[in-house]
């Protein structure tokens, strides 16, 4: 692979008209306009898009942080394109890119040349559309990215603390695409250069879009319709926000699922149903498109990009996860069922890497959303085909689910074996869980994976996340017993010492999540002690939107079972959590015992500070 210095400007989507006339464009077919800056990369959402495009013959720009505080020239420099805009916050939630769960401004951002905040706007998916649409009215405007995917119906934001409308109705931007867009894209740009009008596709699956509230919706014989409670429905009422959120999880888990339709005002917002899970051929297309894997080079004097260094030299193995965490987005964007590349695909893609000019034979991660859920689908597709169940794995693993980490292991061991490869880490949250089911038909197997991971496969600290240590904590989080990060850590350290290898576990946890009480973070702070830990790896439940938890911290119900469950909501009941994960610094140490005394638990008092 050429380093940036030999390739040329026209190996990357134009980002200005100069670079389009290198090429011989002097207009295009659709503009994409994206919160990130441009890094031509698969893991890079608004160049996915662009390459898909670009394989269709169509001529596509790139608009990345544009400025839209000055005269908006970077928003005008390409005109108005024939088929659409592209228009996406980024590969994170804008608000959450920008703001920590304290609602502090962030000191860096990560999809920013030198980690430079402040180069996109609050809510910048719907910011970005309203100035296109002001600019360019007849033009339409399609959303796509985690932004439009999660806020996509009547959503809880944080930042605001207020229930916010579907981001369509927002924005004004004409269409949106929910989920991974590849399946969605490929159909409408094949009827548009059929010379179907945008205006015309209602029927395109994981779409949504607003109509009048009278208008009969689009036919479609197999799809049955399912009605949400209105916008106004849930404003005014909080449980009917919650049991909306139970319809669209159930609906988003399905292989088949219903049409949803929620009024809003005079019109009425229309969801689509979702494509079934990716194949191997379709996801293999995405990842072997011609990506140079680097940054544009109009960033080379503005320092690295800490997203794009923290990825580089890693492989995306597969999509998805069934665990279905509460707190979560990552099942709710990218899917419940796995959709895994092919071998070739991945051994392609380790190929690349190894020819990058700076690559020095180590590989940072080779897993997924979930480390080790390469390849796991049901045993039976119609029994999967039937099921709307948010976790594969909660509260016990199905028995329909094929566990066999072998295929795993044979990438491993494909990857250790290249000539240019001196190790590769999978660094990818891993749940441990799946390697310990006593029901499981592969133990042999689950052995020999645990075996090589930890041989080969730790760069020296392993980081896991068992999130917390109480049942009650667990169970609202979808998460398994603590009890199995213990069996998972001391088959570790079995495995470190037989192999004389000097390596540890850093677990991460969550406090203020809903269902978690002080009591909660003490005994999880005793727990952690007694296993060695001082910790390091935790954070403050964050609510995001389209997350089981974060409709319980707006609503406080559950939306399954419809009780009530208690939540850290303010500054001082969050900080009172917290600090338990700090038990040992001095000035919590008095504050900590005080109030252990006030709940009559000088036991735990006892085990972290002694008599």
């Amino acid at each position: 692979m050429k380093d940036l210095k030999e390739t040329p400007i026209t190996a990357w989507l134009p980002t200005t008209m100069k670079e389009a006339r290198k090429r011989g464009w002097e207009d295009f077919d659709i503009v994409l306009v994206t919160g990130d800056a441009y890094v031509d990369h698969p893991a890079f959402g608004s160049a996915v898009i662009g390459r898909i495009c670009e394989s269709y013959g169509l001529k596509v720009a790139i608009i990345s942080q544009p400025n839209w505080q000055d005269d908006l020239r970077d928003f005008k420099k390409f005109g108005a394109p024939k088929l659409f805009f592209g228009v996406t916050s980024g590969n994170m939630d804008s608000m959450v890119n920008k703001y920590t769960a304290g609602k502090r401004m962030r000191s860096t951002d990560a999809y920013t040349p030198g980690g430079d905040t402040n180069f996109r706007p609050d809510y910048a998916a719907t910011e970005y559309t309203k100035i296109l649409k002001d600019l360019y009215p007849d033009t339409p405007v399609l959303l796509g990215g985690i932004e439009a995917s999660l806020r996509r119906v009547t959503h809880y934001d944080y930042w605001k603390d207020q229930l916010m409308p579907n981001i369509l109705s927002s924005s004004g931007a004409d269409m949106l695409i929910y989920g991974m867009g590849e399946q969605p894209l490929r159909d409408i740009v094949e009827l548009m250069k059929k010379g179907v009008p945008f205006s015309s596709l209602k029927t395109i699956p994981q779409t949504a879009f607003l109509q009048q509230r009278d208008t009969p919706l689009p036919k479609n014989k197999k799809w049955e319709n399912k009605a949400l409670f209105s916008h106004e429905d849930c404003k005014s009422d909080k449980l009917k926000f919650a049991k909306n959120f139970k319809q669209v999880e159930i609906e988003s888990n399905k292989q088949f699922a219903n049409r949803l339709v929620q009024d809003i005002e005079d019109e009425s917002l229309v969801i689509n149903p979702p494509y079934r899970v990716m194949t191997e051929k379709e996801i293999d297309n995405s990842f072997d498109l011609p990506f140079t894997r680097l940054p544009h080079p109009k960033y080379k004097n503005r320092g690295k990009i800490p997203a794009f260094e923290m990825i580089k030299f890693s492989v995306n193995m597969h999509r998805g996860c069934f665990g279905g965490c509460s707190f979560c987005t990552i099942s709710a964007h990218q899917g419940k069922l796995i959709a895994s590349r092919s071998q070739e695909s991945i051994m392609k893609e380790v190929d690349a890497i190894t020819k990058m000019p700076d690559f020095k034979g180590y590989l940072s991660d080779l897993g997924g959303p979930s480390a080790n859920m390469y390849q796991m689908k049901g045993i039976k597709q119609d029994i999967c085909d039937r099921c709307s169940a948010p976790s594969c794995i909660f509260p016990s693993i199905c028995g329909n689910l094929d566990t066999n980490p072998l295929q795993m292991i044979e990438i491993y061991k494909q990857v250790n074996q290249h000539p240019d490869i001196k190790k590769a880490f999978v660094s990818s949250g891993l749940r441990y869980d799946l390697m310990f089911d006593k029901r499981s038909k592969h133990k042999k197997e689950d052995e020999e994976y645990v075996e090589q991971l930890v041989t080969h496969h730790v760069s020296g600290r392993l980081k896991v996340a068992p999130e917390h240590t109480e049942d009650r904590v667990l169970n609202l989080m979808r998460k398994p017993k603590f009890e199995l990060f213990n069996t998972f850590k001391e088959k570790f350290e079995e495995i470190c010492v037989r192999k004389g290898l000097k390596q540890e576990i850093i677990p991460y946890f969550i406090s203020s999540h809903p269902a978690c009480e002080p009591e909660d973070m003490a005994a999880l702070a005793a727990k952690t002690k007694k296993l060695g830990y001082k910790l390091e790896q935790v954070q403050d439940f964050t609510p995001t939107p389209m997350t089981l938890a974060t409709v319980i911290y707006y609503s406080g119900y559950h939306p399954y079972h419809l009780k009530k469950v208690k939540t850290a909501i303010s500054y001082n009941d969050k900080s009172k959590q917290r600090q338990f994960f700090f038990w040992y610094k001095a000035e919590n140490k008095n504050h900590i015992k005080n109030y252990l005394a006030k709940i009559n638990r000088t036991d735990i008092s006892t085990d972290l500070y002694g008599q």
